[in-house]
């Protein structure tokens, strides 16, 4: 199959995809979802891509994504024509022999991709007949790192072009309970703000980003070729103890161990820092700004030394010094007149920081020796395996080396064994403009040094991860997985022994424990351990020869395929059609030398600003999405997915014919007796006592949107079959809820300025929110939604919609698929969810983007509850607008999420809730 597809590789750059775009009315990326699950640390991320030929042949369509390197694909899937194709792993050789076979037959199967800063890419094509349709299914798993006192997942999204069903949703389930949450990233500007929802709870949290088509276009990171930028979700848990939390199911745990309630150890540092000619123009500048600043941030009982080298060393100081302030000025002196010149000597360089740090022993203290270099050694001892003895040898397991490689012509294998041979890490700094930043970002990793000599003990264990380590710093985590002998709770002792400032600490808490059950943390539990057993087992893989070598390769390769995992070991061969080209998914080790691009097809002609996705000489189409945005090169292949690092997880199931969602619907059905109880609360300049009776509960609550912060439930069957709704707070205190009885007919929102209304009937008989949702655009245009169809009525004409399509009405697009039904209009966007009662289905609307209008009113576009509690004994009083409501504790099951979590919130009437009459809410006819 003739494949001739422009690319152009910008290396420390994005990649661009030269071409020309095709008339948008020819194809159409009508669907671009991205769900990420993340439970305990642990990240599941799901891209689904639906793209429509819209043309009068047959085309060939490319899907594209860029993933994080330290995850591991785990699933891939097409689904065309009702078709399911799905990839399989194999190991390396066999899915190698099968793509040179490919090549011999003069097919363009696929090379290998170079790698970014921290992302690698999936690409894969398919041939597409006229004016049909294929979906793309990509899902990867990664165990996020604590960095700096957070966690981050990061999104980066381009789908190519504006998309009308567009969304990203996130959802994060931590046990230890959710300390703060963040969006931030290129996406989270105010042009987008009120396309992102952020919604806290506790022991879990939501992001929703639903942008407009024309929000696409408009915002600081879009254009006419639609968005290009990241949305950077950043939190961290609850650490109560400074044990740490550890769960357990299946048979297999995981433990966090991350104490900060710990004093700071006086640490030793020499810098070793490379001054080759190599290092020449930005580099070195940059090297000497990160080290000023470095300099700056060291304690006064820290010591400290800074060697500079070519082929010859240049000392600041012959032996460590402490930080004072006028040694920290004479040293930042030093740093600025470093100067590149003459060739590298690594072996005499880093043997002389370990010298410094032998001769200078310290008691209670922490050393550290960092290295920074972009090359080869190319004086002295050159021999790597000779220099990695040395080094070994001189250090003696006393303190860690981190090796820093600068720019991807260093040889960054070399640089990662001598580290994992320390206790180490090694760390590319990428040759960009934050290049400083990136030194700097490194260094405060290892600035606090809290613990050392950390050893990880589990009596009943077995099959564990790593459990020894050097140091523990301030802001970081320690994880280990393993299995559960016998799956015998009962004999499972976890503890950990460490030192801190010279005394011996025991870490030893049974009561933090937390018992995971059911089928998600059965799942989840075996896939983080193999997870961290593969990527330690890849590492290990570097260090160690001869049989022992084999040994660990074959259990790394064992896993790998025993979990599904795209590994250095492994590749993914991507299933197609009969006659269509197949595609071999790889992911090369970090370091590996990029492609060489001349052996392509590149086209003279390009865009500027490159582009990541366009319409090749052969009339291919591309939907393309990217996640982690950082800067890197990367090359170009027909389907291959490349990079480095190690990841996991494990795959999530998709939503009805949307993005997998990850989690699986939960029905929490409340039962028991509620006492008669009364509170007062304050709300507005209204006093209103709520007393409610005795009562035998029977129900399911459900929360209704999340911007709007109104959730509506169905309440107990004695009451009417009321419905509950709830009003979100500003802050993280508890929702306020109230009652609606019967069939009542809802304003659900008024958007006077786009001439749109949106109104619901509740409906007792379903006990579950709302039979029908009415959408009225214009006079003669109405859109009548109902779990079964979709109606559409434009004056005398009457159209119904029963199966998954897109649906236009004027400036109102409607998106069915199996359990859920997307509204866009403008400069809003509803979701209404369908859900099961029983044999009985109902809807509930979910506000995703609020329009920007101050004019707009109805129940989903009330403002978030602003209160205070000024009374707790013998009843609660809330403030609100200097007025007092007694109020009585209840809770709310909430459908706004596949997990339904049940929240509790503080009852009071409806007219102290919305400040008036609940008439103000309701209409006559939908």
């Amino acid at each position: 199959m003739e494949r001739a597809v422009g690319r152009i590789a910008l290396f420390g750059l994005l990649l661009a995809l030269v071409t020309t775009l095709p008339n948008k009315d020819d194809w159409d990326i009508y669907s671009f979802h991205i769900n990420s699950t993340v439970t305990s640390r642990y990240a599941t991320t799901v891209i689904t891509s639906r793209v429509a030929n819209r043309m009068d042949e047959s085309k060939e369509i490319e899907f594209q994504v860029r993933i994080p390197k330290n995850a591991f694909i785990s699933k891939f899937k097409m689904l065309i024509d009702g078709q399911e194709y799905d990839g399989v792993v194999k190991p390396k050789e066999q899915a190698q022999q099968q793509y040179t076979e490919a090549v011999s037959l003069g097919q363009s199967a696929g090379i290998v991709s170079s790698v970014g800063r921290t992302l690698e890419e999936f690409k894969t094509s398919v041939t597409v007949a006229a004016h049909k349709k294929v979906t793309f299914e990509l899902t990867y798993e990664e165990l996020l790192k604590r960095r700096h006192g957070k966690y981050e997942l990061q999104i980066h999204a381009r789908p190519m072009q504006p998309v009308k069903d567009f969304k990203v949703d996130v959802n994060i389930n931590e046990e230890a309970g959710i300390n703060f949450i963040e969006v931030k990233g290129g996406l989270s500007t105010k042009a987008l703000a009120n396309a992102i929802t952020k919604t806290h709870a506790d022991k879990q949290a939501w992001v929703y980003f639903y942008p407009t088509e024309d929000q696409q276009k408009t915002c600081d990171s879009c254009s006419d070729q639609g968005m290009n930028g990241d949305l950077v979700i950043v939190y961290d848990v609850n650490r109560d103890t400074s044990f740490g939390d550890i769960k357990k199911s299946a048979g297999y745990f995981v433990h966090h161990f991350a104490p900060s309630n710990l004093p700071r150890i006086p640490k030793n540092v020499v810098f070793v820092i490379d001054q080759s000619g190599s290092m020449s123009g930005r580099k070195i500048v940059q090297t000497r700004m990160a080290l000023i600043h470095i300099l700056s941030d060291l304690a006064e009982d820290d010591f400290f030394g800074l060697i500079s080298f070519d082929s010859q060393l240049f000392h600041w100081k012959r032996e460590l010094v402490q930080a004072t302030g006028a040694n920290l000025e004479s040293a930042r002196t030093f740093a600025r007149n470093i100067r590149d010149r003459g060739a590298t000597n690594i072996n005499e360089a880093v043997l002389e920081g370990a010298r410094m740090l032998n001769a200078h022993p310290r008691e209670g203290s922490a050393s550290i020796l960092i290295l920074l270099t972009d090359g080869d050694p190319t004086t002295g001892v050159t021999n790597l395996g000779q220099i990695q003895a040395n080094v070994k040898g001189a250090i003696k397991g006393k303190f860690p080396l981190y090796c820093l490689g600068f720019g991807f012509d260093v040889n960054f294998e070399f640089l990662e064994k001598m580290s994992l041979q320390n206790d180490g890490v090694a760390r590319r700094i990428y040759e960009d403009s934050d290049a400083n930043l990136q030194l700097k970002g490194f260094y405060e990793e290892v600035a606090t040094p809290l613990l050392t000599d950390v050893t990880m003990i589990y009596l009943g264990g077995t099959n564990l991860t790593q459990t020894n380590f050097s140091q523990y710093y301030n802001g970081s985590e320690i994880v280990v997985a393993g299995q559960i002998t016998d799956n015998n709770i009962e004999t499972f002792t976890p503890q950990v022994v460490a030192i801190s400032n010279n005394k011996r600490l025991v870490f030893s808490d049974t009561n933090t424990t937390t018992v995971s059950t059911g089928t998600i943390a059965d799942h989840h539990m075996p896939r983080v351990w193999a997870y961290l057993t593969v990527k330690q087992l890849l590492e290990k893989e570097l260090l160690v020869s001869g049989p022992e070598k084999k040994s660990v390769t074959e259990e790394a390769l064992r896993l790998s395929l025993k979990y599904n995992f795209v590994t250095p070991l492994t590749s993914m061969v991507v299933t197609k059609p009969l006659g269509e080209t197949t595609d071999v998914l790889h992911k090369p080790k970090e370091g590996e030398t990029p492609p060489d691009m001349s052996a392509y097809d590149l086209p003279t002609k390009h865009h500027s600003p490159p582009m990541h996705s366009g319409w090749g000489s052969s009339g291919r189409m591309f939907s393309t999405a990217y996640l982690r945005p950082d800067f890197g090169s990367v090359g170009v292949g027909a389907g291959v997915i490349a990079g480095a690092g190690a990841g996991a997880g494990a795959g999530a199931r998709g939503g009805g014919g949307g993005v997998g969602q990850g989690t699986h619907h939960n029905r929490h059905r409340l039962s028991g007796r509620l006492r008669s109880s009364s509170r007062k609360v304050k709300v507005h300049s209204v006093q209103v006592d709520f007393l409610e009776e005795a009562a035998d509960y029977d129900y399911t609550a459900f929360l209704l949107p999340v911007l709007p912060r109104i959730l509506p439930t169905i309440v107990p069957a004695h009451s009417n079959q009321a419905h509950r709704f709830l009003i979100k707070p500003e802050n993280q205190s508890l929702p306020l809820c109230f009652d609606v009885t019967g069939n009542t007919r809802l304003k659900l929102l008024h958007h006077p300025n786009r001439e749109l209304s949106v109104n619901g009937r509740l409906d007792s008989t379903l006990r579950g929110g709302f039979k029908k949702i009415v959408i009225h655009s214009k006079t003669d245009q109405h859109i009548e939604i109902e779990t079964t169809a979709i109606t559409v009525r434009e004056g005398q004409t009457e159209t119904r919609h029963t199966g998954q399509d897109l649906i236009t009405v004027g400036s109102v697009t409607v998106i069915k698929r199996d359990k859920e039904i997307d509204v866009a209009a403008g400069d809003t966007r509803l979701l209404i969810l369908i859900h099961n009662r029983g044999q009985k289905e109902f809807l509930w609307p979910v506000l995703r983007q609020l329009p920007s209008d101050p004019s707009a009113t109805g129940i989903l576009a009330l403002k978030p509850a602003v209160y205070e509690e000024v009374q707790q004994t013998p009843s609660t009083k809330l403030q609100i607008n200097n007025q007092e409501i007694d109020v009585t504790r209840s809770t709310a099951v909430d459908y706004s999420i596949e997990s339904t979590p049940t929240l509790d919130c503080w009852l009071m009437s409806a007219e102290s809730a919305l400040q008036g009459s609940l008439g103000d809410f309701t209409v006559t006819q939908l």
